[in-house]
């Protein structure tokens, strides 16, 4: 099949651009290849019941299908250039700006009229961190939660459908460049063995950060230069929700950052979750931990849970910080059969956590996870970090650092590297584009979506030449 756009990956990078291109040029024949499921047919196995921990299926439910690593995420858009990605180091922060307002736009037009936007505009909460050697970082929030998120997703995909082809369990095993564009050759469902391909002038790669490796090849192989990303690693706290209530109440999700006394490490919070659960997560084989939260008040919990992380940024001759983030990953995996989840006050007396102590404390856990001592699994320096980060906590959110507080571990944010693109978001070879999570320049929804539109309008642009 001939294709004037092929988008590699439905992730929302890769629907922004489906979007954009049906809205501005209706004629241009677009066709969008997944990886995984279709939205209604993404469903993790793990009930709590029968299936309690992950299983590793052949595509994770969570990671991959319609709406990417997004779609059961918490679907918080933060529209700021102060974090999520250096989109604006490419096309402009004004334009950035506009780009994720737009967005916005698009998710209230599809059923998320009801959500509120949240900002840290005026908020005092701004001077009481800085008093306390914490710093909020400045946003405007638009949180649908993890069912209005599905809700957008899934109007979404009614309206495109209607004019994009979508190959859902189709993942691409290479792009080959030719006279007139490219090539993009996959499985044969027909034909067990035997390879199909499509044609198109302009591709567009939206992997997301599970591609990762994949994304790799593709740059080997069509000799694009790349550069290595930073690896994030952590832990997830869970608390009671009325502890951080006054902060979430009022911002929904406080993106603080604190700087270690001894490394001057920045340690920061990462997806807020008010009155929500923590989940599984998937990446590549290995398991780690993320969490979500609900608008609907039925599927609301006592707890509220987030990150915290710290960034290892890597120089030469070491390249690989993926690699390094997933070997700690494992090691948590080879002790825990998973996830290892842990009471503060067991961290701090040096001892593991068990069964029978997590029973005894004032926290329910949320997630099935593995009673253990996380203390041999992250390196000192990063742990040493985050206890200092939960104590600072404690000052503007006393109870933070109580005995009974849950750290699950181990959160790695894998980033991918960054390949190497112009202002366009286009690589060396003309017609062929990296977006969202997979170029390594957006770490967000709102970012990813944003580059997903910008990325249309040029292809649009050079359409009407």
């Amino acid at each position: 099949m001939k294709y004037d756009v092929i988008i590699i990956g439905a992730g929302p990078g890769g629907i922004f651009s489906a979007y954009e291109l049906m809205q501005k040029q209706p004629k241009l024949k677009v066709a969008v290849f997944e990886s995984g499921n279709p939205l209604e047919k993404r469903k993790c196995p793990i009930d709590g019941d029968k299936v309690k921990s992950c299983i590793k299926c052949k595509s994770c439910a969570i990671m991959n299908g319609f709406g990417g690593a997004g779609a059961f995420s918490d679907g918080k858009y933060n529209i700021t250039n102060d974090f999520g990605g250096t989109l604006h180091e490419y096309i402009g922060r004004e334009n950035a700006l506009k780009l994720m307002e737009y967005v916005d736009k698009i998710n209230v037009a599809h059923g998320g009229e009801n959500t509120k936007m949240y900002s840290t505009v005026g908020t005092d909460i701004k001077k009481t961190c800085m008093q306390n050697k914490l710093t909020l970082l400045e946003a405007s929030v638009r949180h649908l939660g993890t069912d209005i998120n599905y809700v957008v997703l899934e109007n979404l995909f009614q309206e495109l459908m209607t004019h994009v082809d979508f190959y859902f369990n189709t993942p691409i095993r290479k792009i080959e460049k030719t006279e007139e564009g490219y090539r993009v050759l996959y499985d044969s469902k027909a034909q067990p063995g035997a390879q199909e391909a499509d044609d198109c002038t302009y591709c567009i790669i939206s992997v997301g950060r599970s591609g990762s490796k994949w994304m790799e090849t593709v740059c080997e192989d069509l000799k694009i230069s790349t550069k290595s990303n930073r690896v994030d690693i952590g832990v997830r706290v869970e608390l009671p929700a009325v502890i951080f209530s006054h902060i979430t109440d009022e911002l929904y999700e406080g993106k603080i950052v604190y700087r270690t006394e001894k490394f001057e490490d920045a340690v920061r919070t990462f997806c807020m979750n008010p009155n929500g659960i923590v989940v599984n997560e998937n990446t590549n084989g290995i398991i780690t931990v993320n969490g979500h939260s609900f608008e609907d008040p039925s599927k609301k919990t006592d707890n509220t849970n987030f990150a915290l992380l710290v960034a290892k940024h890597f120089s030469e001759p070491f390249k690989d910080s993926n690699g390094y983030g997933e070997s700690i990953a494992r090691l948590s995996n080879m002790l825990g059969g998973g996830v290892i989840v842990q009471r503060f006050g067991d961290l701090e007396r040096g001892r593991r956590s068990t069964q029978k102590r997590l029973d005894e404390g004032t926290v329910r856990p949320t997630l099935n996870a593995t009673p253990g001592d996380l203390s041999l699994v992250l390196p000192k320096r990063i742990l040493d970090g985050i206890i200092e980060m939960i104590h600072a906590l404690d000052k503007i959110a006393p109870g933070t650092a109580n005995d009974d507080t849950l750290l699950y571990g181990v959160e790695v944010k894998f980033y991918n590297m960054e390949v190497e693109l112009d202002k366009n978001l286009e690589t060396k070879h003309k017609g062929l584009y990296v977006i969202g999570d997979g170029s390594g320049v957006t770490h967000s929804l709102s970012h990813a979506s944003a580059s997903g539109v910008y990325v249309a309008r040029r292809i649009c642009e050079e359409v009407e030449k």
